[in-house]
This record gives C-alpha cells, structure tokens and sequence, in this order.
C-alpha cells in the first residue's frame, strides 16, 4: 500500500476556483449536491454561511441544489435566522424518532443523510467567521473530477483568538497530541491527512450511508477509519483551505473531545482487529477543577458522560433504504 497516497492527492482550492466547470461536471454527471450546516446556538454567525453560499453557489453558479441546517434543538434564534436567509431547516430530534435523539454533531450528520436529496452531501460548521464560497467548492471539485475520490477533508491554518488579537500559530492541539500519534501507530496512511479533525468535508451519499456514525466528538475520526477499510486511502482526498477563523475551545472542552475520540479510535481498532482491549474502560470522563471547598488537594472532581453511541450505516434503516429505493 502506498502510504503517501494521499500527498498524492492534496490540493489547493485555487484548482478548483472554476466554479462554472464544476456546474458543468455535475450536469455532465447528472449529480445533485447538498450542503447542510450542523448547528447548536449559531444564530451570530450561521445567516452569513447561509447567505454567502445560496449568493454565490445556488443563485449565481448552480452548483448546489439544496442548503439545509441540522439543529440540536437551540435555544436562541438559530432556526429562525436560518430559515429567514432561505434554508432548509430540521431540528435534530425529528428526523427518524423511531430511532431516539442524542445530543451531538455525528448525530445531525448521521440524521442529515435521510433528508438530504444530494448525491454528494457536503458538511461544514456553522461557526465561522471568515466564511467563503471556497470552503464549499473547494471540498466538491474533487468528486466532480475524480470518480475514484469519495470523501474529502478541508485543512487550514487555525489561529487562536485571544485577549491580544489573533495568533498565527496554534489550533490543531487534539490533532497533533493525540490523533497524530495514533494514526501513526496504527494507521500511518492516514497520519498524512493534514487535519483528521477538520470540521468541513463532502462525501459521495454511496461512501457515507455505508458509514457508521459515532454521535459525539468522535465522528471525523471514525469515518477516516471505517473508509480506509471499506474502500482503501485512494478514497481520500484533502484541500488547503487557507484559513478558518472560529471559536476556539477551552483545554477542558478539548479533553473531552480527546475522550470522544479515544473512545470512537478503541471501538474501530476492535472492531477492525488492530488491538485487543482486555479490560473494562471508564464509562466518564474525568476533570479536575480548583475548588477551596474540594479537600485536601483544593480540586473537585467533574465527571461527564461523553456519547459513545454509535449510529449504524443509515442503509441498514428500513425507512431509509425505502425512501431512497435501496435493494
């Protein structure tokens, strides 16, 4: 196996800034494209997204045909906002009741499969400050060119908003100190993916709905996984983005980010046998927080339970094999 496939195919969204080549592939093709916007209290920033990808890709090039937001049941005027720039809007615990609801950004995604008509489905999230339409074209030009390709991850520089303005280094910490280092213990063909974690990514809906779905923070990881299993690394591809500017996390929302992600990474290495685990694992995370009334060591103890429910491939749902004629 080449293990630098994916160097191979690693572009700049300069290549594919021809949006009215790409429309013209899609209706060579005869594809339809989705974008939708997982969501949770995004009303300050998710009528811009909106509103700049509907301008630019569905009134100027037509390149999408159907702009949707996904939401966790906010409780500001997130679906408000959206529907008054023109989106689609579903709230989360609608979609498939039958099945339940969880709290978590892989559950809108995994839910979003069944309300989205697109052939290619893309994601990008709902809190960005810089948005552009390149962060949307740049992860369809490489379906629309290469049949091979099935899912495509977005990197970018990632700086760190702070007290003193704007920092051109950092971003990336749960990448580089745990990902990273996993990928190259256990899967070095996908340590070459410049940004594993990358909030944006488009897909072929016949690569995804084959997917499991991890419902919290360890969604992104447990895709990479199961694809590079399922159809090899030539599957993948990664475009430069230049630069995302978003909220940043606190260290503490990072742990538990890199617990999600430990427990999605341990569940993928059993069930694909890269490693057997022989003891029971901790059912919560644990955090430490200064507390004078938290004894002897002034810390208290902060336990939260982290999703680790894992959502099936949507083609093994009878609804969703119905809806959309799957045999």
């Amino acid at each position: 196996m080449n293990e630098d496939a994916l160097l191979e195919k690693t572009w700049h969204h300069s290549r594919f800034s021809d949006i009215g080549r790409l429309v013209s592939l899609k209706e060579q093709k005869g594809l339809k494209i989705s974008l939708a916007f997982p969501t949770l209290n995004e009303e300050a920033t998710i009528g811009k997204e909106i509103l700049v990808m509907r301008t630019e890709l569905m009134d100027r090039y037509p390149l999408l045909d159907e702009i949707a937001v996904i939401d966790s049941s906010s409780t500001d005027n997130t679906r408000k906002v959206a529907e008054r720039f023109g989106a689609k809007v579903f709230e989360s615990k609608g979609i498939l009741p039958n099945y339940g609801t969880f709290r978590g950004k892989g559950e809108n995604l995994w839910k979003s499969l069944y309300v989205l008509e697109g052939d290619i489905i893309v994601w990008v999230d709902a809190d960005i400050s810089n948005i552009a339409p390149k962060f949307v074209y740049g992860l369809i030009g490489p379906l629309l060119e290469d049949d091979e390709t099935g899912y495509v991850k977005a990197f970018y520089e990632r700086p760190i908003r702070s007290s003193g303005g704007i920092s051109s280094t950092g971003g990336g910490r749960v990448t580089e100190i745990l990902v990273r280092p996993l990928f190259s213990l256990f899967y070095p063909e996908l340590a070459r993916l410049i940004q594993p974690l990358s909030g944006e990514y488009s897909g072929r809906r016949s690569l995804l709905e084959q997917l499991s779905f991890s419902v919290g923070y360890g969604v992104e990881l447990g895709h990479l996984i199961d694809i590079l299993e399922i159809a090899g690394i030539n599957a993948l591809a990664q475009v430069d983005l230049d630069l995302r500017i978003h909220r940043n996390q606190t260290t503490a929302a990072l742990g538990k980010m890199a617990y999600g992600i430990i427990n999605t990474f341990l569940a993928r290495t059993k069930k694909y046998g890269a490693a057997e685990i022989m003891q029971k694992l901790g059912d919560r995370h644990i955090a430490l927080e200064m507390d004078d009334a938290g004894g002897p060591s002034g810390h208290r103890v902060l336990k939260s339970e982290i999703p680790s429910v894992e959502r099936p491939p949507i083609i093994e749902i009878p609804e969703y094999r119905e809806k959309f004629k799957k045999v």
